[in-house]
């Protein structure tokens, strides 16, 4: 199985290749060269010696991808994979888990709402003796690691089948919330039950569970694929008359997941946090003159119907962790120049700012020349601690942060993290839905 750069995903024949200039697919290869990022750095912040900082790292279950190691383990070597995962964070004194716990319309607690996982068990819907999310959330903090639980809202499976889903899956049971899609079935954004009905399976955890924060990652409408068409012209023509065109209604229907979300979190614990993690590129800058200086073949405000910058203006998320998985002065989307566009779209709201980095691409023979030095990741919080709204970073993914192929992660530790931290804190408020 290939990562590639949305996290926890497997690359399918039409994902295998990252989307550059012009392409169209997947996440993209962009930016420019490194010139002047420092003369943009707000000053007086050298080296990331922090008191506290976000120092995370992302735990995917989707395909086996980092935990379980594969579907089928007892419940006692599920556990044991766990700790050793929670063991690894604070060896390298990290301070954070983002342990996806719905990758599929699906979820590993014992939930009302959504059938147990099958990437415990091998089987959807079959109990595994045991509650992952509760004894990552008892075992993390027993340990001084948050607990962030990462959930994917509308991604219902990696197939386009039903009648694989177990027979009592909310999916099968409302088929007219579901679309195929690339070769995978999603659940409709524009159906305002099915936002209402994720929510409420994504607050289920919440409430049950004393989890630091809710984490969202990339996945809102899904990424574009070649030659299909996201068939949601029915919901459209139902709910979309008030709305110029149809991107600026899936726009809509994603700022009302987002913000109802963040109500409804602060609603039922006003502690957890709520924190999105967006692909790394808003819009290129030939698209709006706002944008990055990228040349990015995807642009989150454009092609996932997502408008992050305004999700961070209107302060209805905590943090915000954008997936810079570029090397410093790649051509198409330039780390360097990425960096210093998210500390300014932060600066002043109030909204955590923590960079994710592609630990996974560290030694990766697929990957540019940048990537084979051990130093490169080392280089980017070297950068990033010269910008004044960065406040940690978070790694992609435990595999890799276990088995470090070329020691970039042991670097990163040996050159910034001296000593353990605390995560930072952060002013979670009570959000509300536009009017």
């Amino acid at each position: 199985m290939r990562p590639i750069g949305r996290r926890g995903f497997v690359a399918g024949a039409t994902g295998a290749a990252l989307a550059v200039t012009g392409a169209t697919g997947l996440p993209g290869e962009a930016a420019t060269t490194t010139e002047s990022a420092s003369a943009a750095a707000s000053p007086g912040r050298k080296g990331s010696h922090r008191r506290r900082e976000f120092r995370g790292m992302w735990v995917a279950t989707v395909a086996n991808r980092d935990w379980p190691s594969r579907s089928g383990l007892t419940a006692e070597e599920q556990r044991a994979e766990l700790l050793a995962h929670l063991d690894t964070a604070v060896e390298r004194r990290l301070n954070a888990m983002v342990l996806q716990v719905r990758p599929t319309a699906d979820a590993l607690w014992p939930s009302p709402f959504e059938p147990w996982a099958q990437y415990l068990t091998g089987t959807q819907g079959r109990d595994p003796g045991w509650d992952p999310l509760g004894t990552a959330v008892e075992e993390a903090h027993a340990r001084g690691l948050e607990l962030h639980a990462w959930f994917n809202p509308y991604r219902v499976a990696n197939h386009t089948d039903p009648a694989r889903l177990v027979a009592d899956h909310p999916a099968r049971l409302r088929p007219e919330w579901v679309l195929p899609y690339g070769g995978k079935l999603y659940y409709n954004p524009g159906l305002p039950e099915v936002r209402r009905f994720v929510q409420d399976a994504m607050l289920d955890a919440v409430r049950r569970y004393d989890v630091d924060a809710v984490h969202w990652d990339d996945y809102f409408y899904p990424y574009p694929v070649a030659g299909q068409v996201f068939a949601d012209d029915e919901a459209y023509a139902r709910y979309g008359a008030d709305f110029p065109d149809k991107a600026s209604w899936r726009r809509n229907n994603t700022d009302l997941l987002v913000s109802e979300m963040a109500a409804r979190i602060k609603e039922v614990k006003k502690h957890v946090a709520f924190g999105v993690s967006p692909f790394g590129v808003w819009r290129n800058i030939a698209t709006d003159p706002e944008g990055s200086d990228t040349r990015a073949g995807v642009q989150t405000y454009d092609d996932l119907y997502a408008d992050t910058r305004k999700w961070i203006r209107e302060g209805w998320i905590d943090h915000v962790v954008p997936q810079l998985y570029w090397n410093i002065g790649l051509p198409v989307a330039d780390y360097a120049k990425l960096l210093p566009w998210w500390d300014a779209v932060v600066r002043g709201t109030g909204v955590g700012l923590y960079i994710g980095e592609a630990l996974y691409k560290a030694g990766d023979p697929a990957q540019p020349a940048a990537w084979q030095d051990p130093k490169e990741l080392s280089r980017h919080l070297e950068l990033a601690a010269t910008y004044g709204s960065v406040g940690g970073h978070c790694f992609f993914a435990a595999k890799e942060v276990a088995a470090d192929r070329v020691g970039a992660m042991a670097t990163v530790v040996a050159d910034h993290y001296p000593t353990r931290v605390r995560p930072p804190k952060e002013r979670t408020q009570r959000a509300s839905a536009p009017g």
